[in-house]
């Protein structure tokens, strides 16, 4: 490609502009001369809304459709919600750049009927809307009192369901309704003791060509090296769970002085069975840490609840 020239691959939705029309202006403003061309298109997840995502399948849902534009050199990088992106990336491809996060926890928005309520006094039978088995396994466990039901669409019309009543409340992530100017929204903050965050949740991902050292060398200038750092950790821990993005597999990271802290779950669909357990280790080496407590909750019964989430939800051949 031309040193003067970046195109970029993105979702059409909302969301995914407002983050790819970000980094271009972040990009431009590095870069001054650089023009930047934006295509935009749906992905598979954006063309199925009336099946459950986990019944789709896991692997790519918002990003396979992006990368082979790069593939086939129409688009030099992509711009993805880091959670969406797949820990194993597509031959020729790389994760080049990993921006700085915006909060990553889980939010509650709840109907106007609810706005004297927290999620924990949300009355019996209340109804949850959440497309996230991570977000719906967490909640089943420590609120078995509640009713979840699949929720899809983006972030506007899963907010017009709920405004219409079909919802008592929705899960959703902070990030994402910051993003969108509809901070407003967000009721309560969910602790992390309650519901562990998506792996990558509230950072961006700057996808590109393996090997494409002017390409890696412009979007570089976007990467935040503590956030980076987290998100690596994170995906490494999913990673070695062979883990994709619709399963129950919840994160958090800390730093502690020179370390890194990470805290991972994963859950049975009903939430009766969860699995917790931290690891920590010198910030400099964040993959290690991932794959130790990958390890860790293997030892506990982790790959024999995974073993029956893929059984559950896997699509049929």
């Amino acid at each position: 490609m031309a040193g003067s020239q970046l195109r970029i691959a993105s979702r059409r939705s909302q969301l995914a502009m407002v983050q790819t029309h970000w980094v271009r202006d972040e990009l431009a403003k590095a870069h001054p001369g650089l023009e930047i061309a934006i295509e935009a298109m749906a992905t598979q997840g954006d063309k199925i809304l009336d099946v459950a995502l986990a019944k789709i399948g896991d692997k790519g849902l918002f990003t396979k459709e992006l990368e082979a534009q790069m593939l086939v050199d129409r688009a030099d990088i992509a711009v993805h919600s880091l959670k969406d992106l797949p820990t194993n990336l597509p031959e020729g491809l790389m994760l080049g750049c990993i921006t700085e996060r915006e909060d990553p926890a889980d939010a509650l928005v709840v109907h106007a009927n609810h706005k004297d309520k927290t999620l924990a006094t949300l009355p019996e039978g209340a109804v949850v809307g959440t497309s996230s088995l991570r977000r719906l396994a967490q909640l089943r466990h420590h609120f078995p009192h509640l009713t979840f039901k699949d929720v899809r669409g983006n972030v506007i019309t899963r907010l017009e369901k709920l405004d219409a009543g079909e919802f008592d409340c929705l899960i959703l992530a902070a990030a994402g309704l910051g993003r969108l100017g509809l901070g407003d929204r967000i009721h309560e903050l969910i602790d992390p003791a309650i519901s562990l965050h998506a792996v990558g949740q509230g950072a961006l991902g700057i996808e590109c060509r393996d090997g494409d050292a002017a390409v890696l060398a412009q979007i570089k200038v976007l990467e935040h090296g503590p956030t980076a750092r987290r998100c690596l950790a994170e995906r490494a821990f999913l990673r070695e769970l062979e883990g994709g993005c619709q399963v129950p597999i919840g994160v958090n990271t800390r730093f502690e002085g020179d370390d890194l802290i990470l805290t991972g779950m994963v859950a049975s669909l009903d939430g009766v069975r969860l699995i917790r357990d931290e690891s920590r280790g010198p910030q400099h080496d964040p993959e290690a840490i991932g794959i130790n407590l990958a390890q860790k909750l293997r030892e506990q019964g982790a790959g024999a609840i995974l073993e029956e989430i893929f059984a559950a939800v896997r699509p049929e051949a």
